[in-house]
Formats: C-alpha cells, sequence, structure tokens
C-alpha cells in the first residue's frame, strides 16, 4: 500500500510513464514458526509479464535486527523531542547497526542470481530458477526457502478513492510527469465530496472515471484549463442529508499480477543473538542498469546541488551498484504515498531519517483534510482542526506552526482490535505513528503476529489503518476504544449518514493466500 504507482520517476499514473519493473510495489514482512523465521516478500510491476524479469533490473532486500526501541521522553509531547528522536534513530541507524542485504541480480529472464551480503554467517550466492519454490542451504546449515516469479498482486485497496481523497490529478486527466503543478491540486484533502469540486466528484456519466481497468486502461478527461480550485464551504450532501464518501470500497488491483521476491529466513541466520534482538527491520529497494538508458527522468550522475542525498550514497557504493542507479524503496506502506509525495529525490529507504520535519508538516497538511470529514461524521478527531465545518487547504512551512496541531495524532499509541497480535502477552508497548514512518522500513517484531504496525501480514488492510491514525484512540465506539480497524468495521458505516454505506477499502484480498510458502497466490492466467 502501500506504495502502489510510486515514485514520480515510474510512476504510469502518468500519461507519459509505461510500467516498469522498477516500480516497487509493496514490502510484507511477518514472523512464522513461533518467531524462529521471518518471511519478507517484495512486490514490484510484472513487466514485461508475471513471472517474466527485466535483465536490466537488480533488486535489494536490506535488513538488520536489533533490541525494541521503547520512546525515551515519557510523557513529553514537544516538536523538539520528536526531533531529537529521529537524530537518536538516525544515529543508530548510520552508526551501530550492521546492515545486511539479500541481491538479486537478474540474470535471464527466467533465472537470477541471489547474493547474501553482510550476514553473520559470511557473503555466499546461488542461482535460481524463476517461478520456483528452492531451498537454499547457507554454509551454516541452515535453510532459506526463496521464491522469484509471477504472484497475485497481493495490494486490496481503493486506489482510485484515495487519489480522490488527495484530489491527485494524473488519476482521473492526462497529465504528464512534466506538468508537476498539475498533481494534487490546492483544493483541500477529504474523504467525503465537497460541494461544488466538479473537477474530483464522482460521476454518474462516466461511473468508471478513474479506475482502472482489465486491459491496462484508465477512464480520463482532459484537464481543464486553471485555476484548480474549489470556492466553497460545505461537504456535499444528497437529498436525504447522506454525504458522499470519496471511496467505493472497490478493489483496484482484483485480478492483476505482480512479480515477487520472497525469503523465509532464520532469525538466526540474521543475528547471532535471537533473544535479545527482536526486531527484525527490512526494506527493498530498486535498481536499473546505467548502460539501458532507462527511466531518463533519474539522472546516471546525480549532481550534488539537485540530489545530494543521492550523491552522498553513491559514494558507498560497491562496483556492481556503480553500474546501476537507484529507482524505487519501499519499506513503510503509505511512507511514500502519503508522505513522501512521490518526490524521485525523497527514495531514501530507511535513510529517511532528514524527512521527518517534512513528515510532521506533510501530516498536518492531511490532518486539515481528513480531520474535519471523520468530525463531520460524528467522529473524535485526533487532529487538532479547531472545529472547522468542512476540510480546509493548508500547508506548513514551519514544524513549529505545525506541531500543536499534529501532536496528537504523532504520539498518541495506536490501539490494537484485539490481543490478537500479541500472542505471547508479552510487555510489547504498542506502537506511535511517529515510530512507524522513520525510518522508513518494515518493523517485524518476532513475538507477535507481526500483522501492521508490528510488521506487515498479507491480510492486513493498511489503507484503512493509515486513516485510522486520525482518530482519537482515547475514544469509545460501541462501548470500546477506538482501534486501527475501527474504520474497516461495515456496522459503523452501517449507520453513518454517508453513501455508500461501506469501509473505504475492502476487506479482504480478491484471491485466497497460500497457508504455505510462498503465501501470496497463484498469479491471473492473463493480466498486467
Amino acid at each position: 500500500m502501500a506504495d502502489h504507482n510510486d515514485p514520480n520517476a515510474v510512476n504510469h499514473i502518468f500519461s507519459d510513464i509505461d510500467y516498469t519493473p522498477a516500480d516497487l510495489y509493496d514490502l510484507f514482512g511477518w514472523p512464522v514458526e513461533d518467531g524462529r523465521k521471518v518471511v519478507f516478500a517484495l512486490t514490484f510491476a510484472s513487466a514485461p509479464a508475471a513471472g517474466v524479469l527485466d535483465t536490466d533490473l537488480l533488486y535489494r532486500l536490506l535488513m538488520t535486527s536489533h533490541p525494541r526501541v521503547a520512546w525515551p521522553h515519557g510523557d513529553t509531547v514537544s516538536a523538539t523531542s520528536v526531533l531529537e528522536y529521529f537524530d537518536a534513530v538516525k544515529d543508530k541507524y548510520l552508526g551501530e547497526l550492521k546492515t545486511a542485504e539479500i541481491r538479486v541480480t537478474v540474470k535471464t529472464p527466467s533465472r537470477v542470481l541471489v547474493k547474501f551480503i553482510g550476514f553473520p554467517g559470511g557473503d555466499f550466492s546461488t542461482d535460481l530458477p524463476v517461478d520456483t519454490v528452492f531451498p537454499i542451504k547457507t554454509p551454516g546449515g541452515l535453510t532459506i526457502n526463496a521464491f522469484v516469479g509471477g504472484r497475485d498482486d497481493a495490494f486490496f485497496n481503493d486506489l482510485t478513492g484515495f487519489f480522490r481523497s488527495i484530489n491527485y490529478a494524473p488519476q482521473f486527466y492526462h497529465v504528464p510527469h512534466t506538468m508537476t503543478e498539475a498533481r494534487e491540486l490546492p483544493i483541500p484533502k477529504t474523504l467525503l465530496e465537497l460541494e461544488g469540486n466538479d473537477l474530483f466528484n464522482s460521476r454518474d456519466d462516466m461511473p468508471e472515471w478513474g479506475f482502472a481497468q482489465l486491459d491496462g486502461t484508465t477512464p480520463k478527461l482532459d484537464l481543464p484549463p486553471g485555476p484548480w480550485q474549489w470556492n466553497g464551504n460545505r461537504f456535499k450532501k444528497d437529498a436525504d442529508g447522506n454525504f458522499r464518501f470519496v471511496y467505493s470500497g472497490r478493489d483496484c488491483r482484483a485480478k492483476q499480477n505482480s512479480n515477487a521476491i520472497v525469503f523465509e529466513i532464520p532469525h538466526s541466520f540474521i543475528t547471532p543473538d535471537t533473544t535479545k534482538n527482536r526486531l527484525v527491520n527490512a526494506w527493498g529497494e530498486s535498481w536499473v542498469l546505467k548502460a539501458a538508458h532507462k527511466i531518463e527522468s533519474i539522472p546516471d550522475d546525480p549532481s550534488w546541488l539537485e540530489h545530494p542525498w543521492k550523491v552522498v550514497r553513491e559514494r558507498e557504493l560497491d562496483d556492481e551498484l556503480q553500474k546501476y542507479k537507484l529507482v524505487d524503496t519501499d519499506g513503510q506502506p503509505f511512507a511514500d504515498a502519503a508522505l513522501s509525495e512521490r518526490e524521485d529525490d525523497r527514495q531514501l529507504g530507511a535513510n529517511n531519517f532528514w524527512l521527518g520535519p517534512h513528515f510532521i508538516k506533510r501530516l498536518a497538511h492531511l490532518g486539515w483534510g481528513f480531520g474535519p470529514s471523520i468530525s463531520a461524521l460524528g467522529l473524535k478527531c485526533s487532529f487538532d482542526h479547531g472545529g472547522s465545518p468542512v476540510s480546509v487547504h493548508r500547508v506548513y512551512d514551519s514544524v513549529i506552526a505545525a506541531f500543536p496541531k499534529v501532536a496528537k495524532t504523532l504520539f498518541q499509541q495506536l490501539n490494537m482490535p484485539d490481543d490478537s497480535w500479541n500472542p505471547k502477552h508479552l510487555n510489547i508497548p504498542l506502537r506511535r505513528p511517529f515510530e512507524i514512518f522513520v525510518p522508513n522500513v518494515c518493523a517485524v517484531d518476532m513475538d507477535t503476529s507481526g500483522t501492521w504496525p508490528f510488521g506487515r501480514r498479507l491480510e492486513d488492510q493498511v489503507a484503512t489503518r493509515f486513516l485510522s491514525l486520525f482518530l482519537d484512540m482515547d475514544a469509545e465506539w460501541n462501548g470500546k476504544k477506538y482501534h486501527i480497524d475501527l474504520l474497516g468495521d461495515p456496522a459503523l458505516w452501517a449507520n453513518a449518514p454517508i453513501v455508500p454505506k461501506t469501509p473505504p477499502n475492502p476487506l479482504r484480498n480478491d484471491k485466497e493466500f497460500l497457508d504455505h510458502f510462498p503465501y501470496l497466490a497463484e498469479p491471473w492466467p492473463a493480466s498486467w
């Protein structure tokens, strides 16, 4: 969650960008065998086809294992304390932690070379056939299950609804990636349609507008000339007084495939001290061969002034990686699409510590849109929008100005719907939003079920859970505290003054997941 359609350089949502296997979709991670092993699944665009790989691509799955990190400031909530936390985590990741990686290089469309680099047991490599479950023996006698090939896309989400909520023009209009001023238009973010927002409100005469079709096309319109703005002052209501949901609950990736890199790894292969190091953090990267001259909007040799982070990173690359350029990264769902705004120079993976201040300002911007929508439905909101009766378009230049509005959203503990996430009943603290998105990793707690935000299981509806950040977790509904799955409860929407009466995103995938490795469902016979 997702991370579909990111970053901009490989975002086929634009009228002049084609599908590319450098476009990473999602990274899943969860423990198995009572926490003795961990599964990671990195999915990406199935171009040229599911089970057929591009020889110009290289993929990395980077990981490290360490103890849980507790918030060091007690109940202190301030902009200074959270920025200090970002700095402390940065020092830990760039200093004492040793990052290992699994590197997958495509040798032929049906065969890959897999290198294990930096793990405690030493470096080694092997090559694998595509579309085959393959057990890899390590030098220490352990077994790693591996699969690289075509799978059903495990992402189930109303992408069109999400893009409607942020007024993202390229989903609905023919917009090239060079037209940067016509991406998120300066209209309030919202969960409820705005009266008079004709640029994005659903159309009865064009019900498939903005929805991807099975043939790979998306019905779009020509973007009218600006100014692109909204001059209204209320949410749209029908004759019965119901709001109109921007979401439909439709699975926009139904019957679609992806390619996937899946590993089932003994925890002891990642760290020699599995008792102490109960977290496994991972992130994925896609790289394209410079000599292939693909994805030209990302420079082969970035300049210091335009891409300072990439220049610093390139100095640390080994000889093989020097021949490639980084395209996409994937760790935490929505860290990119919702918070990094898909910018190419923000593809930093775990090294996104420098984006911490931006995330605070961006979350406040989203709060002014989603917060009033939540309040209008009669729900308690974690964002302080001052009682605004309608969504507001507001941006911040200053963290200090944004922080008071978004403080509770950032710092509140996210309640879980029940205790199934903690099967051992250990004293594991609930996670807070600021801990989830910096660093940008899939953080698997090996003593939990691995459900988000303690990892990410295939069945997790992370898009709806992301929206729950804006709920006040101290409030109650039907005698129970708000939790991360409340907005996915059909009973809530059945009683809400809204149409359609559906959770924002589908509750389950279009295909049943497997109960055995590689866990993702078989690919569809013909898909893109």
